[in-house]
Order: C-alpha cells, then sequence, then structure tokens
C-alpha cells in the first residue's frame, strides 16, 4: 500500500476537501468517478473524459472478470494499459452486480456462485478471489466482496447479510495485505437499519481499511433515508482515511453528500442520461427529447468550459436525439461529465474558500429558476 495515501487539507462544516495519492496520480477529493463498467466510459473517449476534468475512474469487477477475463487483463499489460488510462482506477467487488442477478445465484458463507449472464458457465467468486481478480487488473482502489441487498428488506436479512459482508471484509483484508501499490476499501452495509449501520461502520474501522466505503444506498430507499444514513455513518469513520459512497448520484445528492463528509462517488447517470437525451447543466436538467427545444437555437450554456455544451444548438442536439445518432449519446454524455465535473471542482474551491454553505445555496437555487429563466 506504499502507493497510497490520503491527506484532508481542509473541512469547512462537514465538508471536506483532501487529496488521494496512488502509483498513477493524484485524486483531489471531492471527487466523482465516472462508470468504465467494462473498461469504456460509454460514449467517450478516455482522452476526452480526461480532459472534462477527471481525475479517477471506475471499472467494473464483475464484467471484466466475465470478458475479457482478468488474467488476459493482466497478461495484456494490466486494466490502464488495456484501456489506455495512465490515472487512477477504482474496480468494485462484483457484487452489487451479483445482488442483480437474484435468480441465478447463489450465496453461502464462502463465497457466491452465479451463473454468467454471457453464457450460462457457472462462476465462482470469493472475497479472496475477488481481491485477486483486482489484484490481476492492476487497480489502484480495490473494493472488498460484499452482499449488497435492495431496499426495502426485512431487518432479520439485512442483518445476515451486513455480518456476512463483515465475514467477507476480515478475509478480503487478509488476501490483500501483500499489496504493496493498491488501497483495499472496506464497505459499510446495514440497509435503513441505523443500529445495523453503526455496527457495520465500527467493525470495519476495527479492521483498519486505508478508506471505507458506504453501500447498499441508491437501492430503493430514497433521497431521505441515504442522507439520513449518512448522518448516521460518517462520524463514526476516521477522518483521516477517504470515505466513499457508491453508486451516487444526481447533482443534488452529491452536494448533500459532501456536505455530509463524502470524499468519493460514482454513478452511472451522467452517461446513461446521455444516452436518453437528458442533459445536466448548471440550471437543473433538460430534456432534449421535448419538442420544445426543435425550434431553439441557444446552447445548453453559452458559458461552459465543455464544447458540446457551448457550440451546439439545443434544435440540433434534439435533433439528434430523435434521429438516434450515435453522436447524440457521445455530445450529451460528454456534456452531463463535464457538468460533474465542474460541480465537484467548484466544491473543492467553496470548501478551500470556507463558504461551501453558500455554494451548496447558489446550486440549489440556479436548479429552481431554471435553465430557460437564466438565459434569457
Amino acid at each position: 500500500m506504499s502507493g497510497f495515501s490520503f491527506q484532508l487539507k481542509k473541512t469547512d462544516g462537514r465538508a471536506r476537501l483532501g487529496e488521494i495519492k496512488t502509483a498513477h496520480g493524484v485524486v483531489r477529493t471531492p471527487a466523482f468517478m465516472p462508470v468504465g463498467t467494462q473498461a469504456a466510459v460509454k460514449a467517450m473517449r478516455p482522452d476526452e473524459v480526461r480532459a472534462l476534468g477527471t481525475d479517477i475512474v471506475l471499472a467494473n469487477t464483475y464484467h471484466l472478470m466475465l470478458r475479457p477475463g482478468a488474467e488476459r487483463i493482466a497478461q495484456l499489460g494490466g486494466l490502464h494499459k488495456f484501456m489506455n488510462w495512465p490515472h487512477p482506477i477504482l474496480t468494485d467487488s462484483g457484487g452489487f452486480q451479483v445482488m442483480s442477478l437474484s435468480p441465478l445465484r447463489k450465496i453461502d458463507a464462502d463465497g457466491v456462485t452465479f451463473r454468467s449472464h454471457l453464457d450460462g458457465a457457472m462462476v465462482a467468486l470469493t472475497p479472496e478471489r475477488a481481491v485477486e481478480i483486482q489484484d490481476l487488473l492492476g487497480s489502484d482502489i480495490a473494493m472488498q466482496l460484499d452482499e449488497c441487498l435492495r431496499l426495502p428488506a426485512e431487518r432479520a436479512e439485512v442483518e445476515r447479510a451486513m455480518r456476512l459482508s463483515l465475514a467477507w471484509a476480515e478475509r478480503s483484508k487478509r488476501a490483500s495485505e501483500h499489496a504493496k501499490n493498491r488501497a483495499l476499501f472496506g464497505i459499510v452495509q446495514g440497509g435503513a437499519e441505523p443500529s445495523l449501520r453503526i455496527e457495520s461502520a465500527r467493525a470495519l474501522v476495527d479492521i483498519s481499511f486505508p478508506g471505507y466505503a458506504i453501500g447498499g444506498l441508491a437501492v430503493g430507499e430514497g433521497q431521505e433515508v441515504m442522507l439520513a444514513t449518512l448522518d448516521l455513518v460518517t462520524p463514526v469513520l476516521p477522518a483521516d482515511r477517504p470515505r466513499y459512497l457508491m453508486g451516487v448520484g444526481t447533482p443534488e445528492d452529491l452536494i448533500e453528500a459532501v456536505s455530509r463528509g463524502i470524499d468519493l462517488f460514482d454513478c452511472v447517470l451522467p452517461t446513461r442520461n446521455g444516452r436518453h437525451g437528458l442533459a445536466f447543466t448548471r440550471f437543473g436538467a433538460v430534456n432534449l427529447k421535448n419538442a420544445r427545444h426543435a425550434g431553439d437555437p441557444r446552447p445548453l450554456d453559452p458559458e461552459s468550459a465543455c464544447s458540446a455544451a457551448r457550440d451546439y444548438s439545443r434544435a440540433y442536439l434534439h435533433h439528434l436525439v430523435k434521429a438516434n445518432e450515435i453522436l447524440a449519446a457521445m455530445l450529451i454524455s460528454a456534456v452531463n461529465l463535464a457538468y460533474y465535473q465542474e460541480l465537484m471542482d467548484g466544491m473543492r474551491a467553496a470548501i478551500a474558500a470556507g463558504r461551501f454553505a453558500d455554494f451548496r445555496e447558489e446550486a440549489r437555487g440556479r436548479w429552481a429558476r431554471g435553465d430557460f429563466a437564466a438565459l434569457t
């Protein structure tokens, strides 16, 4: 783990400004990680993703272990070389994807056995194998194998999954002791049950990880429950370790979570919505499928540093979406990732200046007013 460190530079309320150092570069926190599920951020070239201000991307262990295979990627020089991204990479453990395979999988104390969605072959994933796969990929930050449940769920089921995830955390930590340039994060589970969340967090702190993730949120519980969970959990986690909220979220989610002490995020929303015609801007979301944009010559944001937001009319973007052109996904995904990175950069600057609360209210005000009022 010699290649990994975290420095907390400043706080403003509970919002934190920091820096993660890895063997492949620095991550400025709070940070948003675009999701490169299959070693690719959908509809985006790696150099474009970097140019938008991205320090780190996420890749998916489950998908890459099935295709093309972790061993093959290792033989080809590792994931950074394979996907032409020489910067930091976080890999998840595959637990979330296994949750979505519930009809095709079996979970016991040893791990998960599931049927591949590609060819039906039976595959076993244990905590140790999940660490081994991430070693082969060569990621900078790896995640322990955990069991993630959809919410709402019965308390007994949530407790069973939380305790199983804790047992797997201990096994994952032992399996990763040899790693020199990669950090393994533990994952806090416990659903929407406050006592289980606190118990999970405290137990993981006792195991001692270089960083901690909060998992099992944004899975059907609603924002109010998610934020209440963060209010409970973040004070339990060490101040000198990074905190990662998995799979979240909307721009509002990001601001609210940063205000509660979260440092790292990932979510498919910017690129998924980009492929479906929904643009995120500093004035709120713009549904480019809507017919009202058909004759609108204005760009999405004339002051944006992103060419896709600044140099193309809403009418043209609407046309591309309606015509199902690949360029629509490319341009709107770029708009969305650019806005997400602009939002993170704005939060970092606001924390540094001691004005995060003002920044939060200004962003909310722009979203509430909407883009038409702001730009006309």
